[in-house]
């Protein structure tokens, strides 16, 4: 029992003097690993009388469960005194400025779509919108548009895919936001005042096409609209929208969903290389537009005997290029962190009713 005792002393100081894990570890692995002096102990009751292991064993198991206790209790000392030490070192000025992080910004898109947005609610326009994906009936039928017509091709229009033997009739992505105008008068009639904004598709690219892009439409309905009121119209979104008096000019046009038709143009000048809208003798084409056509709306539901209107569309995207002098359409798309950080607005940007913001 006296080797047990000093056995017991020579680790129980040495646990108590350790002054790191790395020093508990080498005495664990000298008293009890395979080869430590406690398990070769063990290994020696084997070779006792009965009667020397009934008293050696209580006390060699008596020994290793002290010497476990004590390695545990020194390990959690150790790592309070390290937390201790921490603690007081290592600190924080919880009254210092927080880190500075990149902030997002609003994409042109976006942007724009608010402010155009804006600037026709203030004249009177509501919302309204509709599905991406439309039959080719909403996409072109209803819209006096016919079979034979070269956009109606998959070389121009995206097909939804059909299984063999689904009869079912075609889906596109929609062309346009024109189908959302057929919706809306098929729902609420006449007379209306709408704006569609939202995405649109076509198998084109290049620096001023992509695949998808962004387009607004607008439908006024009413019993005495005329051509002289879509005129008013434009050019009063027009000025806004570029923060100067901007004049247009229609050119006789053919689409097949407005009778007459009109391309319009905006005043602008070109100056250095620079574009400058609403000022010189040059004149940029940027919007189709005309008088609904009467199978357009019956197509929606309306009496064409009885009320008349307008529509027009345009490119966001395009529209947003000529005001902030985006040179390509395609970098719209790209997700660069630079072009985003550079052509993107501060989320506090918020657009006015007039213009939007300024730069």
């Amino acid at each position: 029992m006296n080797g047990f005792d000093q056995l017991k002393e020579k680790y129980l100081n040495g646990i108590m003097a350790a002054a790191d894990e790395a020093s508990l570890e080498d005495l664990r692995v000298t008293a009890l690993g395979k080869k430590g002096e406690v398990a070769l102990m063990m290994r020696e009751l084997g070779r006792m009388t009965p009667e020397e292991r009934q008293t050696a064993g209580p006390a060699l198991n008596a020994l290793k469960d002290e010497i476990n206790s004590a390695l545990s209790a020194r390990k959690e000392s150790l790592g309070d005194a390290a937390m201790e030490e921490r603690l007081r070192t290592e600190w924080l000025d919880v009254t210092l400025a927080g880190r500075s992080r990149r902030q997002g910004t609003i994409h042109p898109v976006s942007q724009v779509t608010e402010e155009v947005t804006a600037i026709f609610a203030d004249m009177g326009f509501a919302v309204a919108e509709g599905p991406q994906i439309e039959t080719d009936w909403f996409n072109f039928d209803a819209l006096n548009i016919p079979a034979e017509h070269p956009t109606r091709t998959e070389m121009d229009t995206f097909y939804m895919h059909r299984a063999a033997g689904d009869d079912r009739p075609p889906h596109v992505l929609r062309t346009h936001t024109s189908p959302v105008q057929i919706r809306h008068m098929q729902t609420y009639g006449a007379p209306c005042r709408i704006i569609a904004p939202g995405r649109v598709y076509r198998a084109d690219y290049d620096q001023t096409h992509t695949p998808m892009f962004h387009q607004i439409e607008g439908l006024a309905l009413d019993t005495d609209l005329s051509m002289a009121n879509l005129k008013w119209v434009l050019e009063e979104f027009f000025s806004a929208f570029f923060g100067i008096s901007v004049k247009t000019r229609f050119r006789a046009s053919h689409f097949p969903f407005t009778e007459p038709s009109a391309e319009v143009d905006i005043q602008c000048s070109w100056v250095n290389g620079q574009l400058k809208i609403g000022e010189g003798d040059g004149w940029m084409e940027v919007l189709g537009s005309g008088m609904v056509h009467p199978k357009v709306l019956i197509a929606g539901g309306v009496d064409p005997d009885k009320y008349q209107g307008f529509a027009f569309g345009m490119g966001i995207d395009r529209i947003a290029m000529l005001k902030y002098g985006i040179p390509d359409l395609r970098a719209f798309f790209d997700s660069d962190l630079r072009w985003l950080r550079h052509y993107g607005f501060s989320a506090l940007d918020v657009p006015t009713l007039h213009g939007g913001v300024s730069r």
